[in-house]
């Protein structure tokens, strides 16, 4: 059962891991949906999330689409499928997520299996991992608790407690139908409303079951997740709680699960409240005064705070005292907490300390001096080494070596990939927050993580990460679709540490100083990413092809296609089959998805006499294949303004120009202004590719307006302005290229 509410951009994606029919690939279902019913509820929603729906019901009868004249909210929206709903089994999957391939078909097996051993399941428990904006993924922070656990065999939550510490979300559970409506429980309105289900379904189960297999792939880090919204929504939590602690009154369990339960809920609130940017500022108070009247409704009979730190809190919250409880967090009896949560570090999960010892931890190493000396940087969700950040890091080490530099990365996989001497920190480690907590200057090309406050005298650079043709920022408050429910009032916080802002050319000062308002000092240097470009040489490209393994001579396409709200993964709208077929054999294409996506075109290699086909979308660098490249493909990708340095020819691909235009909404006329020459269809694009150059005239424009900033030190200037420069004379204001110039007659 699915709830469809302002999705467009993912809907699509989920639709075809249910195993359902696509419209543009109208191939044949899962025959795993034979005895599968698949509901989906259109919550009234304000994209194109009903019409894709009917699209798809119209070749799929295993789907059926609920349209609501009325917004019920996510609870209302599941109430309202469950009603209409005849399986025996029924799965809540939230339409912004998507299941692994074959998943349907695993879990009807495991079911079919359990009713045929007479041994079926009240709630069947599920493998699950975690997926970033990023196109990275972690496993199950919970699944130690439930690997090897009686859970596997089939328990109870009264045979193995530690159940309840794992996450209870509704979309790892599968109920049994009559079951679940026996329990007389009900989604609650508005945020967290599945608890009010899930803690009651659990702990009244007669029969549980976990099946250790990843069968949901949970998105984080969507802007509007209610975990990064501020909101007075956040307050419903405690409605969800009256009816969990309504349940346990009519169905009574032990005493032991009824204190887990209790302590879970507390945890919960305090977390919520503690969180910075959940609970408005001006609500604050109110809050804190719910968590402390839920302990004096709720507090079981006979119960007993736990012992340390946790437990003063706790006590600390039950008698109101709000400010006591912020001294407690911010200043009392840090450093012996700090100590005890530091030495568990080695034993924590790779994602580092729990959250509630993250900001003991971090509090703590704030009230250390700022270090003049330290800089933080990043690119892209803690990525790697990239981008800007990059360029600005090899300039400051030259420029300003007293001020020492370190990087965030999410993994140790990542931090591998770092060229050799680089320092840096995991995410989340005590090395991390000792740093984000005592740095003079940050450096990124994203925003910071919002829970890291700015201190006094800190210093913030925000370098972004292209030319916008899309539009960005505040001006996707008139393009809901691809603002993707953007919570703008916490970009406008963010935008508010930025202390400087890079811009590459002229036309983004323009666009990024309306559509990121704020009191930064807009350094317009052009891009330190395209220094490396503007000063390449013919030898280094050649030793670039080298290392790719591109042969001298061999023509070389570099096609990188953008993200699209309205569609999900990688976007296949170049035949690459096809293309190889028609270039020949002295060709190669280089694919390279956006950061996004995962996973290429997929499909037959290329048969005998066609070009070579290679996926370069892992490659670190992504200037290595722009100087390898001899032409760049592209569609809406700021890659175009980038390549354009290098002045050889592009060629734009915008089968669905009218479409992005709408949905994403742009600054320019990419039709009017191109790189280079236009394509629109399979066939004009092999045209233009065999054509060699087709349009120079209009790569000189284009050049002309985006790249009069490029002289190779960008980046030099951009440290010069930012850090205390101890070395070199200085690099002056930019200038424009010369070829650049030669080009305007």
């Amino acid at each position: 059962m699915l709830p469809v509410h302002g999705v467009e951009r993912f809907l699509p994606r989920c639709l075809d891991s249910l195993g359902l029919r696509a419209p543009e690939r109208p191939g044949r279902a899962d025959p795993a949906l034979g005895d599968v019913e698949v509901i989906a509820v259109d919550d009234l929603s304000p994209d194109g999330c009903g019409a894709i729906l009917d699209e798809y019901a119209a070749l799929n009868p295993a789907l059926r689409v609920l349209h609501l004249t009325e917004n019920q909210g996510l609870g209302g929206a599941r109430a309202a499928g469950l009603a209409k709903a005849t399986g025996r089994y029924v799965w809540f999957v939230d339409s912004d997520d998507w299941l692994p391939e074959d998943t349907v078909g695993a879990l009807t097996t495991e079911l079919r299996a359990g009713e045929a051993a007479e041994e079926p399941v009240d709630v069947l428990l599920t493998d699950f991992t975690h997926q970033y904006p990023d196109g990275t993924s972690e496993p199950n922070p919970w699944r130690h608790l439930l690997r090897g656990s009686p859970l596997e065999r089939g328990s109870t939550a009264a045979e193995y407690p530690p159940l309840l510490r794992t996450v209870m979300a509704v979309w790892n559970k599968v109920f049994r139908r009559e079951y679940l409506l026996g329990l007389e429980v009900a989604f609650g309105r508005g945020y967290y409303e599945d608890i009010s289900v899930t803690y009651p379904a659990l702990l009244a189960a007669g029969r549980l079951r976990y099946l250790d297999r990843p069968c949901y792939h949970y998105r984080r880090g969507r802007p509007g997740a209610i975990t990064s919204t501020a909101s007075a929504k956040h307050a419903d939590v405690f409605a969800q709680y009256d009816a969990i602690f309504a349940f346990l009154a009519r169905r009574p369990v032990s005493r032991a699960l009824t204190a887990l339960v209790f302590e879970r809920t507390v945890k919960q609130a305090l977390t919520v409240y503690d969180s910075p940017g959940l609970v408005p500022t001006g609500l604050r108070s109110d809050f804190f005064a719910r968590i402390t009247a839920h302990i004096a409704r709720h507090r079981p009979a006979g119960y007993r705070y736990p012992a340390g730190l946790r437990g003063m809190q706790y006590r600390l919250a039950a008698l109101g005292a709000r400010r006591a409880y912020g001294e407690l967090r911010r200043t009392g009896r840090l450093p012996k907490a700090l100590g005890r949560r530091a030495r568990a570090v080695a034993t924590a999960s790779r994602k580092g300390l729990r959250s509630g010892a993250r900001f003991t931890a971090y509090n703590a190493f704030r009230r250390l001096p700022l270090d003049e000396h330290l800089a933080v940087y990043a690119a892209y969700w803690h990525r790697g080494y990239a981008c800007n950040p990059a360029a600005i890091y090899r300039k400051a080490a030259e420029l300003a070596p007293q001020v020492r530099g370190v990087w965030v990365v999410e993994t140790r996989a990542q931090a591998a990939t770092l060229p050799a001497g680089v320092p840096y920190v995991l995410l989340n480690s005590p090395g991390y927050l000792r740093a984000m907590a005592t740095a003079k200057y940050f450096v990124n090309n994203v925003n910071f993580p919002h829970t890291m406050a700015k201190r006094p005298g800190a210093v913030h650079l925000q370098t972004q990460h292209g030319t916008p043709l899309k539009t960005m920022g505040m001006d996707l408050r008139e393009h809901p679709v691809a603002a993707d429910g953007m919570d703008f009032a916490r970009l406008q916080e963010a935008v508010d540490r930025w202390d400087y802002l890079v811009s590459p050319n002229p036309h983004t000062s323009e666009h990024f100083t309306r559509a990121f308002p704020g009191r930064y000092r807009l350094l317009e240097t052009g891009y330190p990413r395209n220094d490396r470009l503007a000063l390449a040489t013919a030898a280094e490209t050649a030793e670039v092809r080298e290392r790719l393994g591109l042969a001298e001579g061999r023509r070389t396409v570099l096609y990188a296609p953008t993200h699209r709200e309205s569609r999900g993964g990688y976007p296949p709208l170049a035949d690459l089959g096809e293309l190889a077929a028609a270039l020949g054999p002295g060709w190669t294409i280089l694919l390279r998805t956006h950061y996004f996506h995962t996973g290429g075109p997929g499909g037959p290699a290329p048969g005998a006499g066609a070009a070579e086909i290679r996926d370069v979308s892992d490659h670190p660098t992504v200037e290595d294949l722009y100087l390898a490249a001899d032409v760049l493909v592209t569609d809406y990708s700021s890659m175009m303004f980038d390549y354009a340095v290098l002045d050889r020819p592009v060629v734009v691909f915008v089968p669905d120009w009218e479409e992005y235009r709408r949905v994403r909404g742009v600054y320019f006329d990419l039709l009017a202004e191109p790189p280079g020459a236009v394509a629109v269809d399979q066939e004009q694009l092999t045209a233009a590719l065999l054509a060699g150059d087709p349009a120079p005239a209009a790569r000189a424009a284009f050049r002309a307006r985006f790249c009069p900033w490029d002289d190779g030190h960008a980046a030099e200037r951009v440290v010069r302005q930012v850090f205390p420069v101890t070395a070199g004379p200085p690099a002056g204001e930019p200038v424009a290229n010369p070829a650049i110039c030669a080009t305007r007659g």
